[in-house]
């Protein structure tokens, strides 16, 4: 039978929100305990996806269902730091701009207090803190990026054709209009126009969710629902 780490990932994330509650004022460390319950949910929800058949037993002995968070340790943190920002904060949580902000900053301080306690290797917290710190920045300009881009496709006024769904790679932005790329629909259509302070926004690399269709040669945006960074 395996043994049951110890400390666990429950154990570690509550001795992290401790110590920050020591040195943060209580606004500040709100956000904090905030994040990490999110990152919980986010652990227990979808940390066991990659594990192997004898590493799911654990989570049900008996079977009896137990958390994620309760059954390993923390050198499983930081694997799903991607997804838990560019994915599940966004697509799960809808959080707002200051939560989505707070959820980059709170794991770049969880990364580099990890190694710090020699719970995780260095070379994996500076990475995750690096993607941490740019979560922060990208993340609620994403999120206003998909507001603006959903009120200007609530606000067409023309019929369309060709309405694809799918999620859009922005591949090219030049003189206020993107072009983008279709995950499941081979080709890249644009130009797509948009307001000049809406293009400048769009980089190249980030994905939109929604629905694009076509009025005569002109692409548009039918509905949008997310933009990930």
């Amino acid at each position: 039978m395996t043994s049951e780490p110890s400390p666990t990932i429950a154990d570690v994330l509550t001795a992290f929100l401790a110590e920050q509650e020591r040195r943060l004022a209580p606004r500040t460390y709100a956000r904090y305990v905030d994040v990490v319950q999110l990152l919980r949910h986010y652990l227990d929800g979808y940390g066991a996806n990659d594990l192997s058949a004898a590493e799911r037993t654990r989570l049900q002995p008996g079977g009896k269902d137990r958390d994620f968070c309760d059954v390993f340790g923390p050198d499983r943190i930081l694997a799903g730091t991607d997804e838990f920002l560019g994915w599940f904060m966004i697509r799960k949580v809808m959080a707002g701009n200051d939560l989505m902000r707070a959820a980059g900053s709170v794991m770049k301080k969880l990364a580099q207090w990890l190694a710090a306690q020699e719970y995780v290797e260095i070379a994996e917290a500076v990475d995750a803190a690096a993607r941490g710190a740019t979560a922060a920045r990208e993340l609620p300009r994403a999120s206003k990026l998909a507001d603006a881009l959903r009120q200007l496709a609530d606000a067409r006024e023309v019929d369309v054709r060709d309405v694809i769904e799918d999620h859009f790679r922005i591949v090219r932005n030049e003189r206020g209009s993107i072009w983008v790329e279709p995950l499941a629909h081979p080709g890249t259509r644009g130009p797509i126009a948009l307001p000049a302070f809406i293009a400048a926004e769009c980089r190249e690399g980030w994905t939109i969710s929604g629905a694009i269709g076509r009025a005569g040669k002109r692409w548009m945006f039918v509905e949008v629902w997310n933009v990930y960074p």
